[in-house]
């Protein structure tokens, strides 16, 4: 059997990684077809996201574990974001916000 090298990072590392808006914005949208893919609409979505973030990963299925990671990867820019204000804040109306959830979400 040939073995191949691989590249892993050390137990120890932390990375500092450069993120812009267009990568931001594209990781969002990652997060939003995961959660559109497992989320039962009849539920509540904030019970349904801390039903999956309490989960031993081990525990998660395949999206689940795909849509824990890029919260957290989300959530890690946002914070870095607020820490850095990097955020432009603007207002929309509840109507303007769910247009646009809902054109982005027929957009998959």
């Amino acid at each position: 059997m040939d073995a191949k090298k691989v590249k892993e990072l050390k137990d120890d590392a932390i990375l500092s990684i450069k993120v812009n808006k267009s990568y931001y914005t594209m990781a969002k949208a990652a997060v939003f077809v995961v959660f559109k893919d497992l989320y039962d609409l009849s539920g509540d979505p904030e019970k349904f996201v801390k039903a999956i973030i309490t989960k031993e990963y081990k525990d998660m299925t395949d999206k689940e574990r795909l849509f824990y990671t890029l919260t957290l990867l989300v959530g890690e820019i946002e914070k870095q974001a607020l820490e850095n204000n990097a955020f432009d804040e603007k207002e929309l109306d509840l109507a303007t916000l769910k247009e646009e959830l809902n054109k982005k979400a027929s957009e998959d």
